[in-house]
């Protein structure tokens, strides 16, 4: 725990805004907007209401956030903290105050969209109180459970602090539920409405060349190779956003372990490899030198392509929109 000091991050400052509007015929007052109310849908908690009189807007409102812990939000906060979000930020105009990062380096894919934006490494767990209250965040958003178990009551103490379940599950939602914490519900319904056009875009420019095939994104990790399902990142592009088949290996479930026995069941028409942090390699060659792997239908045709995991494995729109560029531009020749 960390003690708070001169009451830095105790008190939350509260900022009353006044909203009035002239109506051309007469001098008459009306109260003009309304905050949008899709917390309620969104995160289970109803907006704070808006009077629909000249009375000013309350400056603040108390939401619970996917964990139940209840969260009073700043009136206009400036200075955000989320890390692993920094995507969904950047949809609805907004750069943090610090990003997250593994070593020194952010996500590559958003380097020239946050460049000049300090980073905090994450690379050994969750940073210290410490290191963050160096940056003085109003606003804190964690991403998964995880994190809050591990720093919820330290962080919640130099601001106020909302903590997703798991955000990257479903990035359409989390970016809608931001915009609403964050005032930017505009912002994020035309970036929804831009992406959704983009993917009927991809859809049918892949319906002339892969409708009724079958991708598999196949992950060369330290760790192991993998090949994921539709539920996240590149997977939830390729075949709940794109269409494109599973094979039966993930059919009904979100990763399956690969090895030269199960190549024979790998029955996609195009594979995906991603190298992940480059240390695949020598299992990339191993086993695309072994007889079976050349049996393959997708190795056969000429359909085997590695992909860049730093925003095949990235969780927002940005990302999942150079994810389809991507499929795009090496299926529709």
């Amino acid at each position: 725990m960390v003690q708070t000091a001169d009451g830095l991050g105790a008190f939350i400052r509260r900022h009353t805004a006044a909203f009035l509007c002239f109506a051309l015929a007469g001098s008459l007052l009306t109260a003009c907007g309304s905050h949008k109310e899709n917390v309620q849908e969104l995160s289970g908690q109803p907006a704070a209401a808006v009077s629909s009189s000249a009375a000013p807007a309350p400056a603040e409102r108390t939401v619970k956030d996917e964990m139940g812990n209840e969260v009073k939000l700043p009136a206009a906060p400036k200075r955000i903290f989320a890390p692993y979000l920094e995507d969904c930020l950047l949809k609805l105009g907004i750069k943090p105050v610090v990003q997250w990062a593994n070593g020194t380096e952010g996500h590559p894919y958003l380097k020239v969209e946050l460049q000049g934006v300090p980073t905090l490494d994450f690379s050994s767990g969750l940073p210290s109180p410490e290191a963050l209250l160096a940056y003085n965040p109003d606003f804190i958003i964690l991403h998964n459970a995880n994190y809050a178990s591990k720093g919820y009551e330290s962080y919640s103490k130099i601001a106020p602090t909302y903590v997703f379940n798991n955000a990257t599950g479903d990035v359409e939602k989390t970016l809608a539920v931001l915009g609403d914490l964050l005032g930017k519900s505009s912002e994020a319904d035309q970036a929804q409405k831009a992406y959704d056009q983009k993917v009927t875009e991809a859809k049918a420019k892949l319906a002339k060349v892969a409708e009724g095939k079958k991708a598999s994104i196949i992950r060369f990790a330290p760790r192991g190779i993998s090949m994921m399902g539709a539920n996240y990142f590149a997977g939830h592009v390729l075949h709940q956003e794109l269409g494109l088949g599973k094979v039966k290996l993930v059919e009904k479930e979100n990763s399956a372990n690969v090895s030269m026995e199960i190549l024979p069941d790998i029955d996609a028409d195009y594979i995906f490899t991603i190298n992940q942090g480059g240390q695949g390699t020598d299992r990339i060659k191993e086993m695309m030198a072994s007889p079976i792997w050349k049996t393959m239908p997708a190795v056969k045709q000429g359909h085997v392509y590695e992909v860049d995991e730093a925003h095949w494995l990235g969780g927002g729109l940005i990302a999942y929109e150079k994810i389809m560029d991507d499929v795009v531009r090496l299926l529709v020749k």
